[in-house]
């Protein structure tokens, strides 16, 4: 199959098995085609995490993330001919927020917060543009760090009369989403966190992927962030997975796959 490349960004695909006890005591050589086919993803350039899940929902899942979905779709393939079953998926993009402030909204505010004018606003304006250009290179083509916990959920915004997101003007959604983001960043540190769009592509309208070495960490970030009016008010969300990351291999052998 020819790539499919999307024009902005990269695919991102979570994966959630179930173990065919029946199928991987025919095969034993099974679970390796499935540790083999992330290795040659992992060879291709392309990022694969695997985890051990917790709870009834599946029993290991697998977040692949690169820039070609065909190359996506056929780890998929492969990793069906593993005594491992999918029970359920999702598919996004990873993308630029649409509220992110611009440069004229930074130089408004150090004109106003800061007072600056001049060499000392140009100089701080060169700054801001290479700490965004950073920013938006991490959000589009992100490198994720090696952690203990992942925990995926898909979320949408809801359409209900008196809290309809769709219906309120860009500058108030803007507003409400830089409080939302300023939650987020009190866990910088302790929580990396992936949003990423599948508006029609899937489901839901976003993908939220949260990644940390403590599980508390996971627990306070979406508590405290149920209190900020962005999710109080207008945020719907899907069924959460929780899991134990580890080597390919490791992980198999956790669910009874040496």
């Amino acid at each position: 199959m020819e790539p499919l490349v999307p024009s902005i960004g990269w695919g991102v695909l979570h994966v959630f098995y179930r173990v065919d006890a029946r199928a991987a005591a025919d095969d034993p050589e099974a679970a390796k085609r499935f540790a083999d086919a992330v290795d040659a993803l992992v060879a291709d350039g392309y990022q694969a995490i695997v985890s051990v899940v917790l709870g009834h929902k599946a029993d290991l899942a697998v977040m692949a993330i690169g820039p070609d979905l065909a190359r996506l779709q056929a780890f998929e393939a492969e990793a069906r001919t593993s005594p491992l079953e999918p029970v359920w998926s999702y598919l996004s993009l990873t993308e630029l927020s649409e509220y992110t402030s611009t440069e004229d909204d930074e130089r408004a505010r150090l004109q106003s917060d800061e007072g600056l004018a001049g060499d000392a606003l140009d100089e701080a304006l060169a700054t801001w543009r290479e700490r965004m250009a950073h920013y938006q290179e991490h959000r589009l083509h992100p490198r994720l760090p090696e952690k203990r916990v992942i925990c995926f959920y898909p979320m949408s915004k809801r359409r209900d009369a008196g809290a309809n997101w769709f219906e309120l003007p860009f500058d108030e959604r803007k507003r409400l989403m830089g409080g939302h983001a300023r939650v987020g960043r009190g866990y910088a540190g302790r929580i990396l966190q992936l949003i990423t769009g599948s508006t029609g592509l899937d489901d839901w309208e976003w993908g939220v992927t949260l990644l940390a070495d403590d599980p508390v960490a996971v627990k306070e970030i979406v508590y405290e962030m149920r209190f900020d009016e962005v999710s109080a008010r207008y945020a719907e969300f899907g069924p959460f997975y929780i899991g134990l990351v580890a080597p390919v291999r490791e992980a198999l052998a956790r669910v009874g796959l040496a």
